[in-house]
């Protein structure tokens, strides 16, 4: 026998999974065009084109933003209203932050992100653009805790 009250909880528990999932990808989403903003060359087209520069990077500011979201999901309070608002204020802090510094290591290491990016056979610099997007991620969810 189901207790009751348990298919409330249920309804309100799905129903707090889709609102956190659509927040989460419309996060990592303006954190991508965030990041193809302040980047030379159009990032989605090199993506689908498949460069492989552009896919590492790419892919290590996505991972770098699910740390980011799940953390703050992960600390939010009970509530849900509450929880989602500190997500989105915590998502968009951790954007501004890994874009900024991203720009900037890029900028002292004096690396030419743009034709890194568009290069057709993989460089080291994408690494280290993609080894920093996921340290400032780390750095950012470690700060929400």
């Amino acid at each position: 026998m189901i207790n009751e009250g348990f298919l409330g909880v249920l309804g309100l528990g799905v129903g707090a999974i889709l609102l956190y999932a659509v927040l989460g990808v419309l996060l990592m989403l303006l954190g991508f065009y965030a990041v193809d903003l302040t980047t030379p060359g159009k990032l989605n087209v090199m993506v689908r084109e498949g460069r492989p520069n552009s896919v590492v990077v790419t892919a290590a500011g996505m991972v770098s933003m699910a740390l980011i979201v799940v953390t703050a999901i992960y600390t939010s309070s009970g509530f849900l209203t509450e929880g989602l608002i500190q997500t989105l204020v915590f998502g968009l802090v951790g954007i501004v932050a890994q874009v900024g510094a991203v720009r900037l290591l890029e900028w002292v290491m004096r690396i030419d992100i743009g034709s890194v990016l568009a290069a057709e056979r993989l460089q080291a610099q994408s690494f280290l653009i993609g080894a920093a997007h996921l340290a400032i991620g780390l750095v950012v969810a470690f700060a929400i805790i």
